[in-house]
Formats: C-alpha cells, structure tokens, sequence
C-alpha cells in the first residue's frame, strides 16, 4: 500500500506560542547536518562574545576543519541579524586564526532586499543565507533548510571571457539597484568597519545581482 499523501502546513516559529529559537538550535545542535552544510562538529552553543553578545551556535567540518559561525533568527531577517553574523565571524577568525571561516545567517524570511546587500559583501567576507520553515504534517513539525545565498568561491578567468565581461562598478550599481538598497549596504559597511577597519563593499557582477533578486530562476 503506498504511503498516504499528506499536505504540509508552513507555520512561522516566530508567532507560534510553543516553538522558540532555543528549540531550533537543540534540533541543529542534535543533527547538524540538517543545515546542508555537512556533517559538522558542534565546537559550542550560546558563546560568549567580548562586549557583543552570544554566538547561537559554532560549528566545525571535522576534515577541512573548517569552522562556521552561525546566527539564527525567527522570522525576517534585518540589519540588526545581518551586523551580528558578520561581528562574530570577524571576532573568532582573530580569536582562532589558524581555522578557516565562515559566518551563516538563518532565518525564516530573507527577503531580495537583504540578499542584495549580502552580495555587496560576498568576496570579502564568506557569508550563507539559510532559509529556515517549519513544516506541520498532522501532529508532527519537520524542519527544512534551503541555502539561498551562497559564498562566492573565486577561480581562474579565461582572458576571453576577461575581456567580454561587463564592468561593474559603484555607477553600475546605482543604475540597477534601488537607492534605499545601496544606502543600507553603505550603512552596514560603516558599522562593519568599527570591527575591521579595512573592509570594504565589492561590486559583484550581474549574473550574482539576478541569482540575488530571483530574477531570473534558473540560475
């Protein structure tokens, strides 16, 4: 007999009464390799970070032994998400040097907006968006994670391929991208520099601009 089909309910944790982001880092932290990222370590959980705050959770592939600093928030991501994700990537990759990093955002809702200004920064800090919904069958939830931005992995260019592509610049931008959009990057890029002075915004190309506004779908 083929299993019964039943039709999943997408509930939002940040207004359930009985769910809490302490749940959701217990499911992480019991199999972390619901994320998508590996099979990860976990190195900690709610760790103190100097005059800043706590890290939800610090995670470790145990063969590159590379680490991830992950923020999780219910509901929309917002600023506040994104400056903290970045500060506590920037604060254990100078604690712990000799480990290469990664920060990770999680979320229930990251909107275009945000991954637009994510990109900006993508090539100078190794940055995941993870998309986070809940899911009711009957009487049971599931927990299901989709990477929506990824970090950009530099290679090699073919001088051909060199010299068709389009320039991208500030200018490049302004005529693309909404001004409320640049003026958060720019806002953004000033608090980050409080933790590393020499930060700086990356104007990435077009085809990362469409893949971060979903506009077209099948990249």
């Amino acid at each position: 007999m083929p299993p019964r089909y039943t039709k999943p309910e997408r509930i939002w944790l940040k207004t359930h009464p009985e769910f809490s982001e302490k749940w959701v880092q217990a499911r992480i932290a019991e199999d972390t390799s619901i994320l998508g990222l590996g099979d990860l370590v976990l190195r900690d959980q709610e760790r103190m970070q100097p005059r800043t705050g706590r890290l939800d959770l610090l995670l470790q592939d145990p063969e590159s032994k590379r680490r991830y600093e992950l923020e999780l928030q219910l509901g929309a991501t917002d600023e506040s998400h994104i400056i903290r994700a970045i500060e506590y990537w920037d604060i254990e990759r100078k604690r712990y040097p000799q480990y290469d990093h990664c920060a990770v955002l999680v979320a229930e809702d990251i909107t275009s907006r945000f991954l637009n200004v994510i990109s900006l920064f993508n090539g100078s800090i190794p940055l995941v968006a993870i998309q986070l919904q809940a899911l009711k069958f009957d009487d049971q939830i599931g927990l299901v994670f989709t990477t929506v931005f990824n970090e950009l992995r530099r290679g090699l260019v073919d001088e051909d391929e060199d010299a068709e592509a389009t320039p991208t610049d500030r200018a490049y931008w302004e005529n693309r991208a909404s001004k409320a959009t640049l003026s958060l990057a720019d806002e953004m890029l000033k608090i980050a520099r409080e933790c590393e002075p020499g930060l700086d915004l990356k104007y990435i190309n077009s085809t990362l601009v469409c893949l971060a506004t979903g506009s077209h779908s099948t990249l």
